[in-house]
């Protein structure tokens, strides 16, 4: 299998578990979670809300293991910008690079989390809202690869990313909200060298800025609850702000 059959594969594998994480079960509950409205945001590029729901029982979060997924093409065009082969990315180190990120990504989200005060569960409850994230179009600029020959990179940003998050009634399946964001890792003022060490600072640091956004948006939502049940499309939300 060649390499970009095998990327293919892996986004494929990744997919399909977070299908099946994101099973809906009854009708009533996929028909309302069907309702959302497009709402204001100027912390995100685009939020959805339930109309009428109540975020105010929800104490503890599920959270769902992020799922990490690089950009269509990704591995090719990183590998058609290298001068020679040593140097190119391999399969086994573009699945540690997901890795790593996923990692980094499941470790800040549960410490913002805990450090609001929300207790983060392994199962599902009354009071347990259902987080699941997932991390798309992610493109390293610089990665790190191992190579025989001195090789340095240097780079202003260590890449970008997209976050697509959905928040569900965890006993329900009840689809609450939906955001998505896209953001580049933060910039330096001029290029500097590009390590597994500093690609993995910068990606979570913008992990850190989505899960303070998420946290934050959660608790501006308890204190909004309930939601109008006329919530209409482009109103200005308390969450999110």
């Amino acid at each position: 299998m060649n390499i970009l059959s095998r990327i293919a594969a892996m986004s494929l594998v990744c997919f399909a578990g977070a299908a099946a994480l994101a099973q809906q079960p009854p009708a009533a509950a996929t028909n309302r979670g069907d309702s959302l409205v497009l709402v204001k945001s100027r912390q995100v590029d685009k939020a959805w809300l339930l109309p009428g729901a109540d975020f105010r029982p929800y104490r503890k979060v599920l959270l769902r293991k992020a799922e990490v997924v690089f950009q269509h093409n990704w591995l090719r065009d990183v590998n058609s910008n290298s001068i020679s082969r040593i140097g190119r990315v391999t399969p086994a180190e573009a699945l540690k690079i997901v890795d790593d990120a996923r990692a980094g990504f499941d470790q800040v989200w549960a410490a913002a989390f805990t450090s609001a005060g929300f207790e983060v569960v392994a199962a599902p409850g009354d009071d347990v809202i259902e987080v699941v994230p997932r991390v798309v179009d992610l493109y390293v600029n610089a990665p790190d690869v191992s190579s025989p020959s001195i090789t340095r990179s240097y780079t202003v940003e260590a890449g970008e990313a997209t976050l697509k998050m959905d928040v569900r009634d965890s006993r329900l399946g009840t689809l609450l909200g939906r955001v998505s964001d896209h953001r580049p890792t933060d910039s330096a003022m001029r290029a500097r060298l590009a390590t597994a060490a500093t690609n993995r600072a910068e990606f979570e640091h913008l992990f850190a800025t989505w899960a303070r956004i998420a946290v934050q948006g959660l608790q501006d939502l308890k204190g909004a609850s309930p939601l109008p049940d006329t919530l209409q499309a482009g109103h200005k939300t308390p969450a999110f702000r």
